[in-house]
């Protein structure tokens, strides 16, 4: 029972990461139908961009508190500019394009991002400085930490916030306008420019958030770390449904509890042959049963193909 608890645990808070970054897969598919796979470089960069202005801060005498919560702000900052960045030049060009030129451009886009980031913060491995002093609890005999419990409530305030965004406000209305039917809303008016750059950018601002969670986390970052998490969030946004933005967050949950779980259980009955160093292995396999026996996701509606 403890090691279910545990993993169970480790499961939650995992998958609140990648449920924040599966958010910015299905807010720009639900607006315009586009699969933006350099989303796994932006939640990268916004790691790196946290240890860099980490290590300056820390370097002139600012607070731990102050000096995370400035880098934090200062890696949305960036990931925010660079989200509205890729939609303006990469992708607000192709709108009208076959569907497989902007996914194309997507992956080249990513490679472009992960690149540019080796070019930066060159090709070794970097720590994140610990923000805060960890204190590990004990609940039934699982242990978790501080930093957990902070990556989660941090992860669902977020979220909740993002659907009072949609569902409470006018530039929600507008989104969902726009996903509806992107013609008919820009003849009533809504600015489908806007809304597509400001879904970008609300997604970008999530994934640096992830970003700053994931460094605190495991206190390490690399530039080729976002093409498997950008992965990851995808198949969570599949498994909820993508495009729906319940369906991401559930998703999102979902796969981080089936890999912990997969990874403590299956490995302990292979010997340790499928542990956790081939967790990655249980995350593909959900996503070939989803597209398998069920496309649209747990909370995706089968529609018609748009003319």
């Amino acid at each position: 029972m403890d090691t279910f608890l545990q993993q169970l645990i480790n499961g939650i808070v995992q998958g609140s990461i990648y449920a924040l970054v599966a958010l910015g897969y299905t807010m720009v598919y639900g607006i315009m139908g586009l699969i933006n796979f350099a989303h796994g470089e932006v939640v990268m960069i916004g790691t790196m961009v946290s240890i860099t202005v980490l290590g300056i801060l820390l370097g002139l005498g600012v607070p731990m508190g102050l000096a995370a919560v400035l880098a934090l702000l200062a890696a949305m900052l960036v990931c925010m500019t660079l989200g509205w960045s890729l939609e303006r030049i990469a992708y607000r060009p192709l709108r009208n394009a076959p569907r497989l030129t902007p996914l194309i451009t997507a992956i080249g886009m990513s490679i472009v991002l992960q690149n540019l980031a080796m070019i930066i913060w060159s090709r070794n491995y970097l720590s994140f400085p610990p923000i805060i002093e960890k204190v590990s609890y004990e609940v039934a005999g699982a242990h978790f930490s501080n930093v957990q419990v902070l990556i989660v409530v941090l992860a669902g305030l977020s979220m909740a916030g993002l659907l009072l965004l949609i569902y409470r406000t006018r530039l929600g209305m507008a989104m969902r306008a726009t996903a509806q039917n992107l013609p008919v809303a820009q003849l009533m008016g809504v600015n489908v420019n806007r809304v597509i750059a400001a879904a970008f950018i609300i997604g970008s601002a999530m994934g640096a958030l992830a970003g700053f969670m994931v460094g605190a986390y495991y206190e390490i970052a690399h530039y080729q770390m976002g093409f498997m998490l950008g992965l990851k969030a995808f198949t969570a946004a599949v498994l909820g449904g993508i495009g729906n933005l319940g369906g991401a967050m559930l998703g999102g949950l979902l796969l981080g509890i089936i890999e912990a779980l997969a990874a403590g259980y299956i490995g302990d009955l292979t010997g340790g042959f499928l542990g956790s160093h081939y967790q990655d292995i249980f995350a593909f396999v959900v996503l070939i049963g989803v597209l398998m026996f069920r496309p649209s996701g747990l909370f995706g509606e089968k529609t018609g193909e748009r003319a």
